[in-house]
């Protein structure tokens, strides 16, 4: 690491601790020069893997693209902007486990399904009948009654009205 005052190569590191969760480490260093100290963060850069898209295409991960599909999904939903950042750590997680250079993006779509399943029933199906080509209301009661029975042990199940309800529909 070059000395960001005087520009020499030769520093030592004084300190080091793990911020940001672990996600991070935290150098204390000094320049052997000019005896002036900074400090550096370093952090892991993992590639995410390209998505491979039905037609056969590839394209780079899109993690903006991500996020606007999963807050479309979300829109006038109780759902706190933590929540959806845990969400999409948790995918981004997920996909660096895989160790797979390329991936579907039938796969991606299932995690992100997984992940609104857990966050928001409503914003499930909105985004399932869409990733999912739903053609007519008996595709949405379908998937309506696999995620009733899905969460059939000790949850809520899914209020109908909300679901067929567009994002317009519903009262805040």
């Amino acid at each position: 690491m070059h000395c960001p005052f005087c520009g020499e190569a030769d520093t030592k590191v004084i300190d080091s601790r793990l911020v940001a969760e672990g996600d991070q480490v935290r150098r204390r260093r000094e320049c052997l020069s000019c005896r002036e100290r900074f400090t550096t963060f370093e952090s892991a850069e993992l590639v995410m893997p390209r998505i491979v898209k039905q037609d056969g295409t590839r394209q780079p991960f899109d993690e903006e693209k991500l996020r606007d599909g999963i807050m479309k999904a979300l829109e006038k939903r109780p759902v706190s902007i933590e929540a959806i950042d845990a969400a999409l750590n948790r995918i981004r997680f997920r996909l660096r486990a895989m160790g797979e250079r390329e991936i579907s993006s039938i796969t991606l779509g299932e995690e992100v399904m997984n992940e609104l399943r857990q966050l928001d029933q409503v914003a499930y199906v909105r985004f399932a009948s869409v990733y999912r080509s739903f053609q007519d209301i008996n595709e949405f009661k379908d998937e309506i009654e696999r995620l009733t029975t899905q969460m059939a042990n000790g949850a809520d199940p899914v209020d109908v009205a909300k679901v067929l309800a567009g994002p317009d529909d519903e009262k805040e």
